[in-house]
């Protein structure tokens, strides 16, 4: 499969509507209500970037160029850039540029084990809980998931994962849970985009979500959590194969 990908590493979008990506970020942010503001289009704009990998670790972040950029003081980027090391995806040191923060791979690990095992609660929650009508949401977004893998377009297959991880923890009905998984980040959102970027993982990824979904229909609940860890194993499988350490070089 051809993956299709948008080098273009930062895109003003005044007057635009927000993408899947910058959605995503407002929202685990808390600040979804802010998305006209010209610190929340910097902030949006470069943690998207990082996410769908155009600014990748180590790259310094130049607060001049931001700036003039999105037409803007640097107050709004030195805002916007102080957010996203609180998030874990900048590092700023003094008396030296900000710059895309390197995860160690140690930090990846953990990461995963954490999500694996949340994930596996919350598919076995859903068996218990959830209707076939509950369900119907999840197929619906299999059916675009399969389309956005059939045309090898990385950025919409991995956002519509995003989006259907994030329908099975409302489905979930476990609000720690959800918020805990919350909690963790957008920095998990820059380690799974560089996973399914990664040769063959999307059309794995798809084939997984497609059992995950069947298995839901079923009730078959351990099978769900199984499934749902191996997704996640898998991912952190791809990064490690990568060589990915979170260093320099």
């Amino acid at each position: 499969m051809t993956i299709k990908r948008n080098d273009q590493a930062l895109r003003p979008r005044a007057g635009s509507s927000p993408t899947a990506g910058e959605r995503e970020i407002l929202r685990v942010l808390g600040r979804a209500e802010d998305v006209g503001g010209v610190g929340a289009q910097i902030l949006v704009s470069v943690g998207t970037a990082i996410v769908e990998g155009r600014l990748k670790p180590g790259d310094d972040l130049n607060s001049v160029e931001l700036a003039r950029r999105f037409n803007s003081s640097r107050t709004p980027v030195r805002e916007a850039l102080m957010t996203l090391e609180r998030e874990g995806l900048v590092e700023i040191a003094a008396r030296r540029r900000p710059r895309v923060r390197r995860l160690e791979i140690a930090e990846v690990r953990e990461i995963y084990e954490l999500r694996s095992e949340l994930y596996g609660l919350v598919s076995r929650r859903i068996v218990a809980r959830c209707t076939a009508g509950d369900l119907e949401v999840l197929g619906r977004i299999q059916s675009r998931l399969e389309e956005a893998a059939a045309a090898g377009d990385l950025d919409r297959y991995f956002w519509l994962v995003v989006e259907f991880r994030n329908e099975e923890a409302r489905l979930a009905g476990n609000e720690t849970v959800r918020n805990v998984l919350d909690s963790l980040g957008i920095r998990t959102l820059q380690l799974r985009h560089f996973s399914l970027s990664l040769p063959g993982r999307i059309d794995t990824s798809v084939d997984d979500h497609r059992r995950l979904v069947r298995a839901y229909a079923e009730g078959e609940a351990e099978l769900a959590a199984a499934l749902t860890r191996s997704i996640v194993r898998r991912g952190l499988a791809a990064v490690e194969r990568s060589g990915w350490t979170g260093s320099p070089g």
